[in-house]
């Protein structure tokens, strides 16, 4: 049987919180199938000084081997071509983007620091399964030192159209890359196509051969939308053996029977937090019945401090919740409450379950992995309402919940007032759905699908059909740049 290889940029060690998407997903998948988790510590070295060694550890069936990185090199690749180019094109935000070459050769650099470390480690019937758009240079790289077993990418962010894509002055080296892979894996179908026609402009569109099949540089390179999910069922036992932890129990006292309106996202300018604030006060002008009725507590632990658009957005937010709280708020209500920490991971299950709705407003997001997770921890006897931004990737598989444009603030606040007063009936009705969804969808799904894809490319020939093989050649031969 094939051992599985993930790589990612950070690894979720044991006794380690696991409060991302990602590492949730991960780990789910490595309990499940074992394997090695390979990828960066957390921590860097002064620049000249001698790397520290790579550090391994064996718990069960997982084994996990991490590395560190140098200051200098680390800045450049984490928090500027990675987070400071690729995160805010792939999400469309272009006024965020920057492109400095200096980083770009970093991001390079750390990719192949990542292949020169696995290498050794890599047996022949491995699956090399790869995570996100810090790493997408590392199929080339392993290939370059002829690695020859299938590897996957899944990028868990979405993929941005063609004509946005090309601002990157890299952009063809960066679909190049992604081409090295056995499967490319996407949230959606809409980032899945979106893929597919940059390959259609970038290579010719002789490249896609299939509906889901591109040949380029004699590969096929199957793509594929694999939503990732969560296992309801194990968060909904999370819940009942957490709901009377003191965290929780504090919580519910503090409502003081008052309604709660949650959200729970990292600090982040894509997660529409500003406008987000804005709509809950409209909400509170347009419905003053409501008004010391509900509270509404947004959870935004920070993340990537050092990218100066976060500070930004940090004291934007602080001053938008004064304001709302400076305007409505009374003696013994507080309208907001803005808190830039985290939770253990029960912990905001437990948060969840009390809240009667749950606000999610990203203006555009690969997934959102918390609104499912808010399905999964509601009563069915007597469930809250979702409020989820049609521009998260979970939008097109929860579409009982209530989506709304996240610019349209109006639209969010009329969204509030019909989540608060949906009657019984209809709650449950809409939860049933979206609780069937989580479970045909689940985390488990979506990693056995994956790893079944990319077994399937082992099966399948290495080289493409002649007449592919031709037709792409011929096509690479007559496109020129844009």
């Amino acid at each position: 049987m094939s051992r599985l290889v993930n790589v990612s940029n950070r690894v979720a060690l044991p006794g380690a919180r696991a409060d991302g998407g990602l590492a949730i997903g991960l780990l789910a998948a490595m309990h499940a199938a074992g394997g090695l988790w390979f990828g960066w510590n957390g921590r860097t070295y002064p620049d000249g000084a001698e790397p520290p060694d790579a550090e391994d550890l064996q718990r069960g069936n997982v084994s996990f081997r991490t590395i560190s990185l140098a200051e200098t090199m680390f800045g450049q690749y984490y928090n500027g071509f990675s987070n400071g180019t690729l995160w805010p094109l792939f999400h469309y935000f272009l006024d965020s983007f920057h492109y400095q070459e200096e980083q770009y050769e970093a991001y390079r650099a750390v990719n192949a620091l990542f292949a020169q470390e696995l290498l050794p480690l890599l047996r022949p019937d491995d699956l090399v399964w790869v995570h996100d758009y810090h790493l997408i240079p590392l199929a080339a790289q392993l290939r370059a030192r002829q690695v020859s077993a299938p590897i996957g990418f899944f990028l868990h962010i979405p993929f941005p159209h063609f004509e946005v894509l090309r601002a990157l002055p890299v952009h063809r080296d960066i679909m190049s890359a992604l081409l090295a892979y056995d499967v490319v894996g996407f949230q959606t179908e809409v980032d899945r196509q979106a893929f597919m026609d940059a390959a259609r402009a970038l290579f010719g569109r002789n490249c896609v051969v299939a509906a889901d099949v591109i040949v380029h540089a004699g590969r096929r390179v199957r793509a594929g939308v694999f939503p990732i999910g969560v296992d309801a069922d194990a968060i909904r036992r999370s819940v009942e053996r957490n709901k009377a932890s003191p965290a929780v129990l504090n919580m519910s006292q503090g409502l003081q029977d008052r309604r709660l309106i949650i959200g729970v996202d990292r600090l982040d300018y894509s997660k529409g937090l500003l406008e987000r604030f804005d709509a809950y006060q409209r909400f509170l002008e347009d419905f003053p019945q409501h008004q010391g009725a509900v509270t509404y507590l947004q959870i935004a632990p920070l993340g990537r401090q050092n990218v100066r658009a976060y500070a930004r957005i940090r004291a934007a937010l602080e001053q938008s919740a004064g304001r709302t709280n400076g305007r409505f708020a009374n003696v013994d209500w507080t309208p907001i409450r803005y808190l830039n920490r985290n939770f253990p991971h029960p912990t905001l299950l437990g948060f969840l379950r009390l809240a009667q709705v749950c606000l999610l407003t990203p203006l555009r997001d690969g997934m959102n992995l918390v609104a499912k997770e808010f399905i999964a921890a509601q009563d069915p006897a007597n469930p809250g309402m979702l409020v989820l931004s049609d521009r998260a990737g979970a939008a097109s598989e929860l579409t009982d919940a209530l989506l709304v444009n996240p610019y349209d603030i109006r639209s969010i606040a009329r969204a509030l007032k019909q989540a608060l007063d949906m009657p019984l009936t209809e709650r449950r009705a809409r939860h049933e759905k979206l609780y069937q969804t989580l479970q045909e969808h689940n985390v488990h799904t979506w990693w056995r699908s994956f790893l079944a894809a990319l077994q399937q490319a082992r099966q399948e020939s290495r080289s493409s059909r002649p007449s592919e093989a031709r037709g792409s050649a011929a096509d690479r031969h007559s496109n020129t740049r844009p």
